[in-house]
């Protein structure tokens, strides 16, 4: 199935790629995901074990999770007269800044945005037409997926020491090196230097998303790194240039 929303880096033309890389599925019994952003490889299965774990640092997008998985009919009924609107679109971005708000009502606004805005930036007004009400019907089959998945909120070395057993499957997809600007989450050179750290003590198993650059291959240089590529959604025009990434995996 798709995700109920795009998000900067999401891996929707990638995730068939990915997946095929994951190990035998009796090899683990947990799955997580640790830079959840849209879920893309997440929702790419009915199911990749018996234990789903999807996290990610952005609290509104954790919460925006956590409202369609538990109160997706009164998040419906907040978007119940949403259009494809400029007017809006900056209205629900001002008031995600609002004191009081309830997370149904944070959620809803911050859904707005990430839909009305152009490649998912949460600035910029999208002008692309989009069938609001199937997206808004979606949300109930998106909470039936999510049933049986845990929603976390946590830094990813808190995640991994957290979940890190011999049969777990971490996917990881960081902001890419060099590209941080484009995320709405800070991401430093300390933190790629951190993660890096973090999975050399695994004893679990994980496959990591980055892009093809000689800083990333010089770091993981001894694990398997896999080559692939797709077309540049950072770059806006109909002739998109392609962008190479690496699949990195320690099995």
């Amino acid at each position: 199935m798709n995700s109920f929303i795009s998000w900067i880096g999401g891996k929707k033309l990638l995730r068939k790629r990915i997946v095929a890389e994951f190990p035998e599925k009796e090899s683990f019994n947990r799955y997580i995901e640790v830079f959840g952003g849209a879920g893309w490889i997440l929702f790419a299965s009915d199911k990749h074990a018996e234990i789903e774990v999807y996290n990610d640092v952005n609290g509104n997008l954790v919460n925006l999770f956590r409202c369609v998985k538990y109160h997706s009919e009164a998040l419906q009924k907040e978007l119940e007269f949403l259009l494809m609107s400029r007017e809006q679109f900056f209205d629900a971005k001002e008031q995600m800044e609002i004191r009081g708000l309830t997370d149904i009502q944070r959620a809803a606004r911050f859904y707005i945005v990430i839909k009305e805005s152009f490649g998912s930036d949460l600035r910029s007004f999208s002008v692309r037409p989009k069938n609001i009400d199937n997206a808004i019907n979606y949300i109930q089959t998106v909470s039936e997926r999510l049933n049986t998945v845990v929603i976390e909120n946590q830094d990813f070395e808190c995640i991994l020491k957290t979940y890190d057993k011999e049969d777990a499957l971490f996917y990881l997809d960081p902001p890419y090196f060099e590209t941080e600007k484009y995320y709405p989450d800070r991401f430093i050179l300390e933190d790629h230097v951190r993660l890096k750290a973090a999975l050399k003590r695994l004893e679990g198993k994980f496959l990591l998303s980055y892009n093809d650059c000689e800083y990333i291959r010089e770091v993981y240089k001894d694990y398997e790194i896999i080559e692939m590529e797709r077309m540049n959604n950072l770059v806006q025009g109909e002739k998109r240039p392609r962008f190479k990434e690496v699949l990195i995996k320690n099995y």
